[in-house]
């Protein structure tokens, strides 16, 4: 474990968003001498005015030499790619480098929660965070989820619960981060641009049971392969979860029941008919839930109770609204091909849907197989565009449209759509190209449609 004589140290904090401003203020608070950089300029960022740093301390438009700071401790923000100079050198010199969420954790002593998978960690995490409040326990729920953990965690003592959604990136470089409770919902191929191969990206996201003891809880997804290999090599008790069988020891699916079921019995939890998502994608987030909820010493009566009344979040298949007979959905939060697929499989209604952005490094192939079952119209823009048609013409994708601007293609799509069909933004890509975030992207979707149709927002 790194141990830090706060008083004596110095730490370079890279990345100046919201995780890095909420890093300095814990470092300043722990009575470190602290850094910030990042490639961008004052002009470029907000909020800076708030940390007090002066022009010492505070290195933007370009990342400092080594030499100019020459740090005890590395803090990286979720987005700072590891290969940049400062954080080799820091590497080679075996100085600790520390992810904002082991900052954020090494010295919280509240019950953890920590949620990580390629897709439905965003809704997993809200779930639990819904269902841990009924504990009545003071609860935050933060992390790659737009919050930083860092200061929103300070304060809670043993009785505190503390839900983190954790990235790839997040638990790439932590120490000591142990949650009580681990959840890996699902891996499949993604910021491959970062992690390099699959084996590394699945080796971070693996990082999250790492210091786990026998008294923790790791809860996996049965129907993946290789999270199911990971349950016997694991220190902490092991739960796992299946959206498509019955499993007799764990949660499962029997006969459109959720149903827990451990030593011979099992309990009924909820009917599928009674949840407000759809889809069996859904149902991982669903199970994994209930698993932590049950550890978190709820009733299944509390549990049903929460599920029944739980809507899903913003930009995850989010009901926009119906216009002239014609749905529009918005799951800007997919950002990749399986999660985009997991949206198209959701639904029975004829399909139009928007696609596009920035590439993550993925191949569009399978996703356009899903595609040419489920959409009769495809429009795409965006810098992945030229990629993804020729992907669509490769799998036999008959009507594709190109569009030259986010609102061009909005309104491809409703020219598209009769009543009766489904407009769904689901762009299989990062919203890096066009917007700073993919609320950004979902936002301006709802907005235009709202505007097409003449209703306010």
């Amino acid at each position: 474990m790194t141990k830090l004589d706060w008083n004596r140290s110095r730490v370079l904090v890279i990345g100046a968003g919201l995780s890095g401003k909420a890093a300095v203020r814990k470092i300043q608070r722990l009575g470190a001498e602290v850094f910030l950089t990042d490639s961008k300029t004052v002009d470029q960022l907000e909020g800076l005015d708030q940390l007090g740093l002066d022009k010492k301390h505070l290195l933007l438009g370009c990342l400092p030499e080594w030499r100019h700071v020459a740090p005890d401790l590395l803090v990286l923000s979720p987005g700072v790619s590891p290969q940049i100079p400062v954080i080799q050198e820091g590497i080679s010199r075996a100085v600790p480098v520390w992810s904002e969420v082991e900052l954020a954790m090494f010295d919280c002593r509240a019950f953890c929660v920590g949620v990580t998978g390629t897709n439905g960690k965003t809704t997993t995490t809200t779930l639990i965070g819904e269902l841990a409040k009924q504990t009545k326990r003071p609860t935050v729920v933060a992390g790659n989820i737009g919050v930083a953990l860092s200061g929103i965690s300070e304060g809670l003592d043993e009785n505190g619960i503390v839900v983190a959604e954790l990235s790839s990136f997040q638990l790439e470089y932590i120490d000591q981060f142990r949650p009580h409770i681990a959840v890996l919902l699902n891996i499949t191929p993604d910021h491959l641009d970062r992690h390099g191969t699959l084996e590394e990206y699945i080796r971070a996201k693996s990082r999250i049971f790492e210091n786990q003891t026998a008294t923790d809880l790791a809860i996996l997804n049965w129907d993946d392969p290789m999270i199911r290999k990971m349950g016997s090599d694991l220190r902490g008790r092991v739960i796992y979860f299946s959206p498509t069988s019955f499993l007799p020891e764990g949660i499962g699916l029997k006969e459109d029941q959720i149903v827990f079921a451990e030593k011979g019995e099992s309990v009924p939890v909820i009917s599928r008919q009674e949840l407000l998502l759809r889809g069996t994608h859904n149902l991982e987030n669903i199970m994994a839930s209930v698993a932590a909820a049950k550890e978190m010493g709820l009733s299944w009566r509390e549990i049903a109770g929460a599920l029944r009344q739980f809507k899903g979040v913003e930009h995850r298949e989010e009901l926009v609204g119906t216009f002239e007979g014609v749905l529009f959905v918005n799951d800007s939060k997919g950002t990749n091909t399986d999660a985009a697929m997991k949206a198209l499989l959701a639904f029975d209604e004829p399909l139009v849907l928007l696609a596009g952005g920035k590439n993550k490094g993925l191949d569009f192939h399978e996703f356009m197989k899903v595609v040419r079952r489920k959409v009769k119209s495809l429009v795409l823009l965006g810098q992945a565009a030229e990629e993804m048609e020729q992907a669509a013409r490769d799998e036999g994708v008959e009507r594709i449209i190109r569009a030259a601007s986010f609102a061009d293609g909005v309104e491809k799509a409703i020219a598209e759509a009769g009543p009766g069909d489904v407009v769904l933004l689901s762009p299989a890509c990062t919203s890096w190209d066009m917007f700073r975030n993919y609320e950004e992207r979902g936002n301006l979707f709802k907005e235009l449609v709202h505007r097409h149709y003449g209703k306010p927002v």
